[in-house]
Parts: structure tokens; sequence; C-alpha cells
């Protein structure tokens, strides 16, 4: 078997020459008008912004810090300034159904001019129609209604007095109200008198009289129909006068609106509630505030509120709009998302009207886009389900929470729904996408268009010059120094170690933003005119400072000896395993002790995190996949009858990933072999049932834990660390440990298999079967065959019954 060989310096680390850059510093370079890196999301951004078909709303997910939100507005910013402003809608009274707001649809601009013209009117009406009412024709006309009225009522009682009389009786007024009575020579005779005369003719006196009463009845019944036909002339006749006051003024509108239909009948339904309610034109003047206890009770918002009935409520102004509104709700509650119809204390209760329905998002953004973080609104109580309910509709129906969900009971208003025409843009999160997609049925007919961000990408030769621009354009974009040729190298290596490939570059722009921030003001510290490569560095290492104090506490406790970690000698059943702690954005790596003991038994692999449930479901996976590459390459043609048993040692939260697998399976074969592994190693990577080394991730911080480890104890030229050969490309590692690997005082050892990898631990060769399917004698995989025979041949002893024994 061929020897591995350790990693020259140079493949540790990919380093840029900055002379490839034709530029001395990136004030000579032009901003960047591309996106970089994400040419399949901006391509979904652009079809999906372009098609106008019901359902097409995009879905932008990818990486938080990759600049979704920014790039987003920027597409939708371009394409909206090149579409038609959307209309003006405003909300004004119904008159024939006053809890149904209706919504009227205008012109750009039209809409401010409308309610001024309202408000116009109003004013123009409290002065005319107390005017009209105040001329003298009215006066005049209102008193011949007035006049005929008495003239008709004195005429008809003149004439009943003037029959009762030629019958010798008289009409008079008693406290209990018109009488009649019979009279001698002018005189009213007495009720003594009357009992006086002679029976016949009090009889026929009585029949007189009883005819007249019934012709007083009957005028006295007609007496209110004629004062109701008179209440009616006036009525009428203020109509009419009213009508001819507020004529004019209304058609004056009319003719300023007669394009907009809607307009023109809201304006006649306005003129038929003027001429029925003058009364409230004449009462301009407001009376006494009102209070109780001496407390002042609130009047009505904005003065009478008889009045308010003609205002209008201008919902949406684009009059100062430029294209299609581009909206984004950083707080998308559901009557933020939807509207709202606010209330208002008056006398002790809540009260509302037409003139308190407030927009919502979908409002502002009708015509338009709407840019929504899918997280936040799905953190909101039913916001999720008002935005797609309106989007199902194409409408937008302001109700509140409380009649959507039956929980109150009192009389609001139901404003007439909004036509929506809206592209929504919801950023978030990829899990949330696809859960999303998984468990809401209405989710793929609403968001049809998904856009995927990516947080890397590759670095070729032509890519670099395009990565300096962008680093030119975030330096110009916050006023920062321009960097030189140095700085700019720096920060396309360092765009490779966020991306943990050498052959890709980070395009999180969050990260790079903050990094040109942070060196920026090393630069100015220093007083310097450009940021230089040491200023890039120095934001770096600065960085790491400030988020490595658990990484110093362990160092700290593995060299006092508290946490157990050998990095010399040899030890059978023991190898150094590798892990990474991630705290935020910041990552490091640390050994840990991982331990074999092996038995008979009956085949079983324990892993004693599984069993204490302190083991996540892919680490229990490449614990089990040790087994299968046990019996299927020692024991094929026999039972496998061990019992081993794994642990990471000194370990107290949940061990999860299958990064171990190798390290594991390296313990297991040298418990087997009773071959000791030297300490001096650390081993990462994941394994096949094959026995073929996988790569994993986070290569870089686990060669550089153990480093640090290594270095705080003393380099001794003998440590390193086994990695998978599919992870050289990933290797980005600081210069520490590159210049080390360089001064031969630390090695990177790439393998391939389990057997390159055991070979190196414990400076036994692995061995290989030969024609006969032997291993060689001496080699560690023959110790491993025949400690499992011995096993099996065991178990087959034990399991065989007792001679003379019962079978």
């Amino acid at each position: 078997m061929a020897e591995t060989k350790r990693l020259d310096s140079q493949a540790l680390c990919w380093r840029f020459d900055p002379a490839q850059l034709s530029f001395q510093t990136t004030a000579e370079l032009p901003d960047l008008t591309d996106v970089v890196g994400q040419a399949r999301a901006t391509e979904a951004i652009r079809f999906g912004i372009g098609i106008r078909r019901d359902g097409y709303n995009l879905f932008v997910h990818g990486s938080s810090g990759t600049g979704r939100h920014d790039i987003v507005r920027r597409f939708l910013a371009e394409r909206a300034a090149k579409e038609p402003t959307p209309s003006d809608w405003c909300y004004v009274h119904d008159f024939e159904q006053p809890h149904k707001p209706r919504a009227l649809k205008l012109p750009a601009g039209r809409g401010t001019k409308l309610r001024a013209d309202m408000e116009r009117l109003v004013e123009d009406l409290k002065s005319a129609i107390p005017a009209v009412f105040e001329s003298e024709e009215y006066r005049t006309r209102r008193q011949e209604i007035e006049e005929s009225l008495k003239e008709k009522h004195e005429k008809a009682f003149d004439g009943l007095r003037q029959e009762a009389e030629s019958r010798s009786i008289a009409l008079i007024r008693t406290p209990g109200g018109m009488a009649f009575a019979p009279t001698r020579k002018g005189e009213v005779v007495s009720p003594a008198d009357f009992e006086k005369l002679p029976q016949d003719e009090q009889e026929k006196i009585e029949a007189v009289i009883a005819t007249l009463q019934e012709q007083l009845e009957r005028l006295v019944h007609q007496v209110p129909q004629w004062r109701r036909e008179s209440q009616e002339r006036i009525h009428e006749l203020d109509r009419q006068v009213t009508r001819s006051a507020v004529g004019h003024l209304i058609d004056e509108l009319k003719k300023a609106y007669a394009d907009l239909p809607g307009v023109v009948h809201y304006f006649e339904t306005v003129q038929e509630s003027v001429v029925e309610n003058a009364d409230d034109f004449k009462r301009t003047e407001e009376g006494p505030d009102v209070s109780f206890l001496g407390v002042s009770l609130s009047r009505p918002h904005g003065g009478g509120s008889s009045l308010r009935r003609y205002q209008v409520n201008l919902l949406i102004d684009n009059g100062k709009t430029q294209g299609a509104p581009v909206v984004y709700e950083d707080n998308p509650t559901h009557p933020d998302i939807v509207g709202r119809v606010e209330h208002m204390a008056q006398l002790g209760a809540l009260v509302t009207d037409f003139t308190l329905i407030k927009p919502g998002a979908l409002h502002r953004a009708n015509g338009g886009y709407l840019v929504l973080d899918a997280r936040k609104v799905l953190m909101q109580p039913y916001a999720w389900e008002g935005l797609k309910r309106c989007l199902s509709s194409n409408e937008i129906r302001i109700e509140s929470l409380g009649q959507a969900l039956s929980l109150v009971s009192t009389v609001s208003l139901d404003p007439e729904a909004i036509p929506l025409d809206v592209k929504v843009v919801l950023v978030g999160e990829r899990m949330l996408y696809y859960l999303l997609q998984y468990y809401d049925p209405d989710f793929q007919d609403l968001f049809k268009v998904a856009a995927d961000f990516e947080d890397t990408m590759p670095r070729e030769q032509a890519d670099h010059m395009q990565y300096a621009r962008l680093i030119a354009t975030l330096a110009r974009k916050d006023a920062l120094l321009p960097l030189d040729r140095s700085a700019v190298a720096r920060m396309i290596e360092q765009g490779a170690r966020l991306a943990s490939d050498t052959d890709r570059l980070t395009v999180r722009m969050r990260d790079l933003h903050d990094l040109l921030r942070e060196a920026d003001h090393w630069a100015r510290e220093e007083q310097q005119q450009t940021v230089t490569r040491a200023h890039v560095q120095r934001a770096i290492d600065a960085r790491i400072r400030r988020a490595d104090r658990l990484r110093e506490r362990m160092l700290d406790e593995i060299k006092r000896g508290t946490i157990l970690i050998d990095t010399q000698g040899s030890c059978v059943g023991q190898v150094n395993g590798l892990s990474v702690v991630g705290l935020g954005d910041f990552a490091f790596g640390h050994p840990s002790r991982i331990t074999a003991r092996v038995r008979l038994g009956k085949g079983e692999v324990l892993d004693i995190q599984r069993e204490v449930e302190m083991g996540g479901p892919i680490h229990s996976k490449g614990v089990l996949i040790l087994a299968g590459f046990l019996g299927a390459r020692y024991c094929a043609e026999r039972p496998l009858a061990l019992s081993a048993s794994l642990v990471f040692e000194q370990t107290y939260g949940e061990v999860e990933g299958d990064s171990a697998s190798c390290a594991e399976l390296y313990a297991l074969l040298s418990a087997l072999a009773e071959v000791p592994i030297k300490q001096s190693f650390a081993v990462t990577g994941s394994v096949n049932q094959h026995g073929e080394v996988q790569p994993i991730g986070g290569v870089n911080e686990k060669v550089e834990g153990f480093f640090d480890v290594c270095r705080t104890r003393g380099l001794t030229g003998e440590q390193g660390v086994l990695i998978p050969a599919s992870n050289v490309k990933h290797l980005m590692l600081r210069d520490d440990v590159v210049e080390a690997c360089k001064q031969g005082k630390f090695h990177i050892y790439p393998v391939t298999t389990v057997d390159e990898g055991i070979a190196l631990l414990t400076g036994f060769p692995a061995g290989k079967r030969d024609a006969e399917g032997r291993f060689p004698e001496g080699s560690l995989n023959r110790h491993v065959e025949q400690r499992l025979t011995q096993m099996a041949e065991l178990a087959r002893a034990f399991a065989a019954p007792p001679e003379g024994g019962n079978e």
C-alpha cells in the first residue's frame, strides 16, 4: 500500500496575487451595476415581476445576509418606474346604507382634489343655505303658506259660527275646548233657564246642537290635515330653496368630474341628502362644551357629526407617486396588511364612521408591489390568513379580527371591498419556503415563483475584477476609505474562507460589508487614507478576538488537564476526534477524546450517546455503519460476535453529525487489534460501509482547533490531522497553521480510505487480501480478523449444549 503523503504548505491555503488586479485603489473602479453570483435568482425575480397572471407572486429565499432585500427592492424599483401610476381610492358615506361606506376610484392626484372640493362645498353650503332661508322672497312665500292655513282655518270656523247663530246657537270657548250653547236675544241661555223651557223646545235645541257638534268635530279633524298639508308645502318650499342654493354648486362639480360616473352619482346622492337635511347647515355655531361632574367630554372629531357624512376619506393618494408603488411593510400585523377601522371616544362610548377607515399595506401597494418578511408575517396572528384571503379573492375587504372571529357582535362598518392588483414578494429562509409548500395547500396556488439566492459563487479568473468592483461599490456606498490592491486581495481570500472552498467566493453581502466597515475603522485609527491588507487582517483578528472567549476557556482547560486530551504518546482504543462549536456567526473546532471497548457479544456496536439520548440521528447512523463495515469486511462467513461501546468522553451536550465516524472506526479497530493509536494525531471524516472516507464540513475550524491545542502544549513536529482527501479543496487555513506546516512542525494528511488512515495512526500496515482472501501476516487487518474469529469461536462454544446434556 502506497504511503500517504502529507500536504504541501501551498495546498493548505489559496493565496491571491494582488498583481493580478489592474488598479491601485478601489477609487479607480466604477460601481458594479450587475448582481454578483445570483444569476438564477435574478432570472426568477425578473420572471416573477414580469408575468401578469394570478398566483404568480414571489417567494425569495436563501440565507440571511445575501442581500435579498436590497436586490429585490432594486429590481422592483427599476420595474415600477416604467409602469403607470395607480389610481387614488377614497371612501365616502353611503346615504342609503350608512354602515357600508362606498369606495371611489379616481385617477392619481384627483382624490386630493375631490376631498378639497367637498370641503369647499360644505363651507359654501354653510353660508349659502342660511342666506336663502333668510331672504325676503323665502319669508314672503312661507308667510303666504302660513297665512293661507290661517285663513282657511278662520273661514271654516266663521262659517260654522254663522250657521250656529242663524239657529240661535252660540259657539263659545271653554276650558275644555269649543262648545255650543242656546241664545235668547243675543245672550247665552243659562242651564237653569234652559231647564225651564218646554220639553219639546229643549229637544229641538239639543238636536240642532248635536248637528252642529258633528260639523265641529269634522272641522276639528280636518285641522291637523290642513296643518300637515301646510307643513308639506313649507317643506317642499325648503327643498326648492335648498335645491336652488346647492344645484349650481353640484352642477359645477359634476362638470369637473363628468368622466367619472361613480363620482357623478355620488354628487347626486350628496345633493339629495343636502336637500333633505338643510337644517344641518343652518346650525353652524357650536354650542357650549359638554361636561359631566366637571370633566369635559370630547366633541366629535372634525366638527358637527351631521356634516361628517359629506367628508371624503382619501384612503390612498398617489398624486405624488411616480410609477407603480413599491411598499415594504416592516410590521405586518393583520390590520397593517389589510387595513382597519379605528374608533374614537365620544360621551363615554366608542364610535366610528367611514372617516376613521385606515389603509393597510395592500392598499398602499395596490397597483404595484408589496415586499414582506415571511417570518414576520407568519409570527403575527391571522396576518398570513388575511394576506392569502385577499390574494385569493383579488380584493381588499377591511374586517376587524373581532368580527372575523365572531368575538364581538356590535354593529360596525362594512366598507365596500376594493379590487386588488398587486405583486407580493415574500422574503424568507429556505426552511420556511419548503414548510409552507408542504403544509399549506394554498401556498403553491398563490406563490408560484421561487427565487433561490446562492451563498457562494464560482471563483474564476474573470470574476476577480467583478468581485473587486463589488468591494469598491460596497465601500463607496458607506463612504468608506478606498482599498489598495493588497486589501482587495485579502478580501477575496477571506471570501474564499467564508465560502469554505478555494474554488468559490462568498456572496453574503452582510459579512463583506461588515468587514469593510471594520477595516475602515482601523485605517482611520491610524490616520491612513487607504485601507491596506494589514487593516483587513486586523479587522478579521479583532472580530475573532471579540467572539473567542469560550474557545480560550476550553484551550485553558485542556492545558490544565481538566479536559483530557493527549497530543503525545499512543493508546489502544483511543483517538482524538474533532468537532465544531457554532456560536452565532463564530465557529471554532476543538478535539474530543473518543474511546472504544470490545468484548464478546451479539454483534452490537453500542453508541453510548444514543443510549442516553445525547446523540442525534445522523451520529447514530454513522455508528450503525461501523457494524456494517466490520461484518462485511471481517465476518462475511461467520457471525459478528462482539459487543463494542463507543463514547465521546467528557461531552455533556448533544453530539450530532457523522464527521467522527472515521475516528470511531479507528478506535474500534485499535481495540480489536490491540494496537495503539498515536495520540499526536486528530481525525475527522465520515466513512461508508465500504471503508471509503467521505468529506465533512468545518474542516478549517477543526484543523485549527487541534493545532491550537498542540501549540499550547508545544509543537513536536509529529502532530497533525487526518482529513478526507475530498476536503483538500476546502482548506483555507490561518497563516500561522500554514507556516507551522511549512516548517515541518505540523502536518495535514489527506486520506481516501480507512486503511490509509489506520496505517498512519498506528504505524502498522493495514494490509489487503491476497488471491486466497487472506490478509498479510502482521497486518492490522489480519489482527482484527483473527480477534473476531476467536470471538466467533468462543460464542459458538458458549452456545453449544454441555456434553451429555439435552439439546
